[in-house]
Parts: C-alpha cells; sequence; structure tokens
C-alpha cells in the first residue's frame, strides 16, 4: 500500500522520522512529493548526512505510516546512495526516472512536486514538511515557483522561489538550514572567550617627608673644682722672722682670703648630622586571577552517518 493525502499531510507537520522496515532510523521527515497527474503522495526527502544537511528521495511506494513516521522498503545505505536530486519543489521526468531506476521501480507518471498554486504553468503541487490548507482555504494558502511545468492541488509548507539554475553546486548537494538564523553553509563557527592577563599602573598611596623638634634630656658629668680654706702653721725661721717681728707685739687682726670655684656652664649649638631624602623601587610579586569564560561546544543531535 502507498499512503493517502490525509496520511502525508499529517506526517507533514509531525516532526517525524524516515525509518526503514527494521526499525532504523533513516533521516528526519523533509518534504512530501504529490503526483503531478494523480496527486497522490509519491516521494518523500529523508535528512541524512552530517547535521542532517543533506536530503535523499525515498519512494513511499510500499511505504506505511508507523505513528508519526513513515515506513520505507530501503535501508538508510540504500537511501544515503540515492542520486543527488535537489530538493527545490519539482521533480523533472528524468530525475524521477532516474530514481525509479536506482531504486528498481517502475517509472513514474511524469513528475513529482511540492509547490502550491491553483493553476498556471511552472507550478507543481505536493506536501512540504508543516501543514498548511489546501489553496482553497484563503488563510492557509501560500505559493511557490519552481522550474517544472503542470498543475495540481495539494499543500505548501510556505512561500519561496526557487530556479534550477541557481549559484549551489548539484554536486554537493543541499547545505541545510540555519534555524536560527539565514542559511549560510555547511559549517558553523564556534567561538569562545579568552582571557588575555595584563597590567595596570594605579596610584596606591602617597609616601612624604616631615620635620619636627622634639626635645629630650641629655645628661653629661663635667669635672669642676673650687678653692677651699685650710691653716697652715709653721715657725719662725731666719727667713720669716722679719715679717713675724712687723707690728705690735700684742694685737688683734683680721686677714681675708678670696676663695673661687668652678661651675658648668652649658651652651647649645644647633649642628647638621645627617641628610635624609625620599627614594622608590619596584618589588614585583607574583599573583593568581581566577576568571570565568564562556565557549561554545557542537555536538551532533540525531543520527549522522559519518563513514565516507
Amino acid at each position: 500500500m502507498s499512503l493517502t493525502t490525509d496520511q502525508a499531510r499529517t506526517l507533514a507537520g509531525s516532526g517525524g522520522n524516515v525509518v526503514s522496515t527494521d526499525g532504523g532510523k533513516i533521516g528526519g521527515i523533509g518534504q512530501i512529493y504529490l503526483d503531478d497527474s494523480t496527486g497522490d503522495p509519491t516521494w518523500v526527502t529523508a535528512k541524512t548526512g552530517l547535521f542532517g544537511t543533506k536530503e535523499s528521495f525515498v519512494p513511499l511506494e510500499g511505504a506505511s505510516v508507523q505513528g508519526d513516521d513513515v515506513v520505507v522498503g530501503f535501508d538508510k545505505d540504500k537511501v544515503k546512495d540515492a542520486p543527488r536530486v535537489d530538493p527545490d519543489g519539482n521533480l523533472s521526468p528524468d530525475e524521477e526516472d532516474q530514481l525509479y531506476a536506482y531504486y528498481g521501480l517502475g517509472s513514474g507518471s511524469g513528475g513529482a512536486g511540492y509547490a502550491d498554486s491553483t493553476s498556471g504553468t511552472g507550478t507543481e503541487t505536493g506536501i512540504a514538511s508543516g501543514y498548511v490548507e489546501n489553496a482553497s482555504d484563503a488563510d492557509y494558502t501560500e505559493t511557490a515557483t519552481t522550474g517544472g511545468s503542470g498543475t495540481g492541488t495539494g499543500f505548501a509548507a510556505g512561500t519561496g522561489t526557487t530556479d534550477r539554475d541557481d549559484d549551489v553546486d548539484s554536486s554537493r548537494g543541499a547545505v541545510g538550514h540555519d534555524t536560527s538564523g539565514p542559511t549560510t553553509d555547511e559549517a558553523m563557527t564556534r567561538s569562545e572567550e579568552q582571557v588575555k592577563v595584563g597590567t595596570t599602573t594605579r596610584e596606591t598611596g602617597r609616601a612624604r617627608l616631615r620635620k619636627y623638634v622634639v626635645t629630650e634630656n641629655v645628661t653629661e658629668t663635667v669635672p669642676v673644682s673650687h678653692e677651699e680654706v685650710r691653716l697652715e702653721r709653721e715657725p719662725i725661721t731666719e727667713a720669716n722672722r722679719g715679717d713675724a717681728y712687723d707690728g705690735p707685739a700684742i694685737s688683734e687682726e683680721e686677714h681675708e682670703v678670696v676663695l673661687h670655684a668652678e661651675e658648668p656652664v652649658v651652651q647649645k649649638e644647633a649642628v647638621p648630622v645627617e641628610r635624609v631624602r625620599l627614594d622608590k623601587e619596584t618589588v614585583t610579586d607574583q599573583e593568581t586571577i581566577s576568571e570565568e569564560v564562556r565557549k561554545e561546544q557542537i555536538e551532533l543531535d540525531g543520527d549522522a552517518d559519518t563513514r565516507r
């Protein structure tokens, strides 16, 4: 059996996966394509490759629905190596024949696509990832123009314009899309903060010389002398006899002697004793710093085939 249009519409917005009959995950559901003539779902793209940047076409012939997943009769290796066709909204008859031949199936009815339109040349009909109502419902209708031809009715994911003669190298396949911004390329840039440590000079204080006067006691010992009186008696001799008999024989008399003494004399004098100046020297220490840095990490979310 094959999928019905209602089942395809449900799967388009389910966020499910394309799985093989043995339960192995092939990749996320990308886009579901309708046959131009019958309007039946005929192809689904599975997001394969690193980070799901490649979409491989898988025929829905004999496929079934299991929850949010679609079960196909091919394994991951078979799907991964399928002929490269850009999922730009339209499959030409030649591309479809090439895919049918690869999967060992008969040729289709002449083309399939997913860009929604009610009529006119250059549009195809199908279902893309995400649910948008039939073109007859004005609140949910969106259109996309592609390089194919044919008309039909179906469900589209949104509005857009594609050209088969674009700048993308078809040999490299789809590059996926950035969910957080415009699609750039197949790689994303990882950044991290790095600590750069340096030094800067700042004022930490000031020093100045200040001179002030203090008073202290100084004690020193100084030798001093003084005169004292003592009595000296000497006998009368021929040498002093003349002085002895000079004057009255008996009389009263006083004799005065001047005494002297030394005493300390203090004098103070300001004398330079030393010179003092301010000088600076640089002392180098070791200081440990600690800082938090942020870094981006990139991890693989989902299945990825890394074999070359």
